[in-house]
């Protein structure tokens, strides 16, 4: 069933598409205002009679009507009102845009019901050849031997604005073709041509075949420039007062008969140029190469074939040949080129790294007339090559150096390198130990030019073989080594190549526990890896990577968290670079319990000691078994060594002495802690103790913090103070390290009075005269020199409570 009507619906299709293809345009009969059933009207006609397309029935028109889908049962799109049937006039405003089919009203309204159709009256125009009316000009240059038409299509114009009378048909619709001339001016006359009538007796026509012209424009008298032109409505008055005009095509019309002209003035060797010829349209010249004297046909430009309209054949070039006593004769130099309808044709021409490096005359002639012809030079050059190093042209093994340029000789780049121990004419720069041999590519590392005329091959030294010293790397534009590069362009940079290498150093040789260490240093070499750091000692190991900088420096921290977790005594340091191949080939590997070290390369890889876990070397053994396998003949990884202590934390006040009221002092010292660590010190009297309420409680004394400082043998420590304020009384030093938890004390007097007077240097001026001054009779009030008791176990727990105040301060 469904088969069924599925044929049914196709079957119905085309009957409807059969009777839309065989309906003729209907035509108005007695005269173009009336309107017949079918008939097609436009928008700004006037004085229409509608009286043929009242619907059965009725006898007025009040409305013409339009439906979606041209359906009346479907939705109401459009309703024109007619005030009068025999005098209508289609309104612009009134249509809207809705162009199509409408229907009459009133009446029945079916799809047999009366209709006509309203179109916009519409023209486009564009300029053609005479000879070939599928070849548009516009926007193009003819010369003045061009015979031109133009072309103008009105769709629904030239089809239906028509009557008949007695069986013959009548158009009554005229347009003309308004020029710009290159002046300004407005011209309807153009090349023997008037153009200021033309009646539409089709959809589409071509004014040299139109019934009302019959007759092309010959351009050999008009004035050269650019034109315009468009279609402007004649008839009937509503198309000349409202329709729009056509579009506007220009072209341009030159006054030189035959030119030929190149993109380019000079060309580099290896690469091409096009060369343009104009002329009459449509027609052949011959162009060619004129003889320059050389010996072969490929040492000239040579034509591209299979270019569109240009016979390089074996036969056009026998033809110029016998043509013409100045063509450079050889296939390829010479080719028979027929113009497009504009009058030009591009000619592309090819050189290669042969052809000579010269000016060369390329010459069109008119076949027809030999003193008709043009000429262009073109100059061949050789091209240049560059090459440039990234950097300052120094490196260490298994840095990427990247190496660039241009090339205006080739479309390719062909790299080798000279230098110590190498092929004297070089060896291919990616794969050193194969000799450049000239003329074998495969020999030289071989690099794609790019459009732009610039390369770029970025080298890898760590896979490349070679040993520190100083190279040449050349660039050439072909295959040719050293001693053969007088005939190509090449260009040379000299790179000078290092081991890399590896320095360290400790912040400090003697680390306290719980004070951070620092190792740091230079890693050349660019390793991507980083560099490892192996720290042994007794029962202990360690082994990190760190990060090398752009810079080569690198700095690694063994942290306040980790030395405080070693024991006291001597560390070893192994700081490993991988060298050459960017990889550690001496590297732990954990196998149980047991971490051994491991040689990836020599024996295809093997175990060599156990360096954590039972059985384990330690200390300096460990160190010098771990140098010993860095040093395997295999293993291109390099390193250095170094040592530092690991000590308990201590911390020394040096003797201070009885010191005065008023005076200012340093408290000094020295501590194996690390520099710039910071230190607590507080300065308190013995006798601060707790008060009772109706007691005063001033504090007398001092406190704050100090930084370590670098010292010769031990770093040291100062911390000034300011008694002005103090007390007579015997006080109590405190110097603590938060992150070491390590704590000195001292005691010092503060004396009352002044601190007595240094004697002059100076004799005395005379000596004394008598017994000297007896004793005094009493002694004199000693200083409070009180023992530390109560007292000073009261203060002790007073600097405690100050320092926790000060740490949480801090």
């Amino acid at each position: 069933m469904k088969s069924i009507t599925k044929a049914m619906v196709i079957a119905v299709v085309m009957i409807l598409a059969a009777s839309l293809a065989v309906a003729p345009a209907a035509a108005r009969v007695g005269a173009i205002t009336d309107v017949q059933d079918g008939d097609t009207i436009f928008v700004y006609e006037t004085g229409l009679n509608l009286f043929n397309i009242t619907q059965t029935g009725v006898t007025t028109v009040t409305s013409l009507r339009k439906y979606t889908d041209d359906d009346p049962t479907k939705a109401l799109i459009n309703e024109i009102p007619v005030s009068n049937r025999a005098n209508f006039e289609v309104l612009d405003a009134a249509v809207n845009g809705q162009y199509g089919v409408y229907y009459s009203f009133p009446g029945v309204v079916n799809q047999a019901s009366n209709t006509t159709t309203i179109r916009e009256p519409t023209a486009t125009l564009d300029v053609v050849l005479n000879t070939s009316h599928s070849d548009s000009i516009a926007g193009k240059s003819v010369t003045k031997a061009t015979v031109l038409a133009f072309k103008i299509t009105a769709p629904f114009v030239g089809a239906n604005y028509k009557y008949t009378v007695g069986g013959t048909t009548f158009f009554d619709s005229q347009v003309k073709i308004e020029l710009t001339t290159p002046g300004g001016g407005k011209i309807t006359e153009f090349g023997t041509v008037n153009y200021g009538k033309i009646w539409l007796n089709n959809s589409q026509l071509y004014t040299d075949e139109a019934k009302s012209l019959n007759a092309a424009s010959v351009l050999t008298d008009v004035e050269a420039g650019t034109y315009s032109a468009v279609v402007k409505w004649v008839r009937p008055g509503g198309f000349s007062d409202y329709a729009a005009n056509s579009n506007s095509v220009t072209f341009t019309v030159e006054s030189q008969i035959i030119k030929i002209e190149s993109n380019k003035d000079t060309v580099v060797r290896g690469n091409s140029f096009v060369t343009t010829i104009s002329g009459e349209s449509k027609k052949n010249y011959y162009v060619y190469i004129k003889d320059a004297s050389l010996t072969t046909g490929n040492q000239y430009p040579v034509i591209l074939s299979g270019q569109p309209s240009v016979n390089r054949s074996a036969a056009a070039n026998g033809v110029i040949n016998a043509f013409a006593n100045d063509e450079a004769g050889f296939l390829g130099t010479g080719a028979i080129v027929t113009t497009s309808a504009s009058g030009t044709r591009p000619i592309e021409f090819n050189t290669s790294q042969v052809t000579d490096d010269r000016s060369f005359s390329i010459k069109i002639v008119d076949p027809l007339d030999i003193t008709k012809y043009d000429t262009v030079k073109v100059k061949v050059e050789k091209g240049a090559v560059t090459l440039t190093a990234s950097g300052d042209q120094t490196y260490f093994l298994g840095e990427e150096v990247t190496l660039s340029g241009t090339n205006t000789d080739s479309s390719n780049i062909y790299l080798f390198i000279t230098g110590p121990n190498l092929a004297v004419n070089g060896e291919r720069l990616d794969q050193v130990g194969t000799t450049s041999v000239t003329g074998t590519a495969g020999t030289f590392k071989q690099v794609t030019v790019e459009t732009d005329d610039t390369w770029e091959f970025k080298w890898d030294t760590a896979s490349v073989g070679l040993d520190a010293g100083t190279y040449t790397i050349y660039a050439v534009s072909q295959p040719n080594n050293k001693q053969d590069l007088t005939a190509v362009k090449y260009a040379t940079v000299s790179v000078v190549i290092k081991k890399p290498f590896v320095t360290a150093t400790t912040s400090a040789s003697t680390v306290a526990k719980g004070d951070k260490l620092f190792i740091s240093g230079t890693a050349e070499g660019n390793p991507t890896q980083g560099i490892a750091i192996w720290v042994l000692g007794k029962n202990y190991y360690l082994r990190a990577t760190e990060t090398v900088e752009d810079d080569g420096s690198f700095e690694y921290e063994l942290t306040r968290g980790t030395t405080s977790g070693m024991a006291s005594g001597q560390y070893f340091v192994v700081v490993q670079h991988p060298m050459y191949n960017d990889a550690f080939d001496i590297r732990p590997v954990v196998v149980g319990l047991q971490t051994f070290v491991f040689n990836a390369i020599t024996g295809g890889g093997q175990n060599v000691f156990i360096i954590d876990g039972t059985g384990s070397l330690q200390g300096s053994d460990a160190a010098e078994a771990l140098v010993q396998s860095i040093n395997d003949a295999n293993i291109d990884d390099t390193y250095t060594k170094l040592t530092f202590l690991v000590e308990e934390p201590w911390i020394q006040i040096d003797p201070i002495g009885d010191k005065y009221v008023g005076d200012t002092f340093t408290l000094s010292g020295t501590t194996n802690l690390a520099v710039e660590d910071e230190l607590l010190v507080e300065v308190v009297s013995s006798s601060f103790k707790p008060t009772e309420k109706t007691q005063s409680g001033e504090f007398s004394g001092a406190s704050g913090t100090t930084t370590i400082a670098k010292g010769d043998t031990y770093n040291t420590w100062s911390f000034d103070v300011d008694a002005a304020t103090f007390k007579p009384d015997e006080y109590i030093v405190k110097v603590e390290s938060i992150e070491a938890s390590q704590t000195a004390t001292a005691t010092f007097n503060v004396l009352a009075g002044a601190a007595p007077t240094t004697a002059p240097t100076a004799g005395p001026t005379a000596a004394p005269t008598g017994e000297p001054t007896a004793a005094p009779t009493a002694a004199p009030t000693a200083a409070p020199t009180a023992t530390p008791g109560f007292g000073a176990l009261i203060a002790l727990i007073g600097l405690g409570a100050v320092a926790v105040l000060v740490l949480r301060k801090h």
